[in-house]
């Protein structure tokens, strides 16, 4: 059994959010994440240190819940967003029609296409995959939830790297993802800049091609063979976090709104989330994504964009993977492939 490194509360962090946010209190979930209660994101700015303690807590443990948000409004959500990581939303969907005011930077999802777009997020991954500076923190604020369950799975991708076997995370650390829709370039393994802890990071939807430095310094692109391995390793890593204690599948309840650190915690959407209404019930959620504070820079002197879309760059990269296109490589003929 693989022992989670996924550390509790710091007492001095829940103790100043305490202090700073009168009669609210923040909470444990298991075994990732935390809830914190008698706080409403419709209130002014709160202090710079109270900010500071969510922002641990969220690096550390994954993501807070911010629980019993009701009545806020989209555009309540957004300047809360403000509030974490670059301090400003960064906006790259696009907008539903029956967005609120067709605010800019909602993005409605649902699992019927008149409330929202349907099918995102079923595969691993971060949000932001496509852009140099991945979004820092993304919001998820339920808007209804669906009367049988289609929750959430979230996986603490520190936690995740220390249950690697010591010759895999070393493998795993010469590795760079190119993403298929712009080219961008990001490790798999990074260091957190806030917690400092080694993190995997794949999105198994959008990754066209995959660099390895070798031992011996040159660069080449995995074949397809080992491309599926290493997004099939990914997956079950991911979904071994269930048993292991890293990885939470989260059902909604009325007036959630989570925020995740996204360097820390990879997800996925619930299967069931994307059943019909006729059986699972509505689904309606508004995600909002916080600007990067710097950009996710690739390692080995490798520029932060490449041209997916060209021929291979690789001279002795002859049967590797370079494949360009808004899907990444189909990594497994039996999933549903969606950014």
């Amino acid at each position: 059994m693989i022992t989670a490194k996924v550390p509790p509360l710091n007492p001095e962090h829940v103790g100043l959010i305490a202090s700073k946010f009168c009669g609210s209190r923040l909470e444990p979930l298991q075994p990732i994440g935390a809830a914190l209660y008698g706080f409403s994101l419709k209130q002014g700015s709160p202090d710079e240190s109270a900010l500071q303690a969510l922002e641990h807590v969220m690096a550390q443990r994954g993501f807070v819940v911010f629980k019993d948000q009701h009545d806020l409004s989209p555009e309540e959500l957004v300047k809360s967003c403000c509030w974490f990581g670059g301090k400003q939303v960064h906006s790259t969907h696009a907008v539903h029609p029956a967005t609120p005011n067709y605010n800019r930077d909602i993005f409605r999802v649902s699992n019927d296409s008149s409330h929202g777009i349907l099918g995102v997020g079923p595969q691993w991954h971060n949000d932001g995959s496509f852009v140099a500076g991945t979004f820092s923190h993304a919001a998820y604020h339920i808007i209804r939830v669906p009367e049988h369950g289609g929750g959430t799975e979230f996986a603490h991708q520190g936690a995740a790297y220390d249950a690697l076997p010591k010759e895999t995370q070393e493998y795993w650390e010469r590795l760079v993802s190119v993403n298929s829709n712009s080219g961008v370039l990001h490790p798999v393994v990074h260091t957190h800049p806030i917690s400092k802890r080694k993190s995997v990071w794949l999105h198994l939807g959008m990754t066209g091609a995959v660099i390895e430095r070798t031992p011996s310094g040159s660069l080449r692109l995995l074949s397809a063979e080992e491309l599926k391995k290493l997004c099939r390793d990914y997956q079950e890593l991911m979904q071994n976090g269930l048993k292991n204690g890293y990885t939470i599948k989260y059902e909604y309840e009325n007036g959630d709104c989570i925020i995740i650190d996204n360097l820390a915690v990879g997800h996925r959407a619930a299967p069931e989330a994307h059943r019909p209404p006729q059986e699972q019930g509505l689904r309606i959620m508004h995600r909002v994504t916080v600007k990067a504070v710097e950009d996710f820079a690739p390692p080995f002197g490798l520029p932060q964009f490449m041209d997916i879309s060209g021929p291979n760059p690789f001279e002795n990269s002859d049967g590797g993977v370079w494949q360009g296109g808004g899907l990444g490589f189909r990594w497994d003929e039996n999933i549903h492939m969606q950014n």
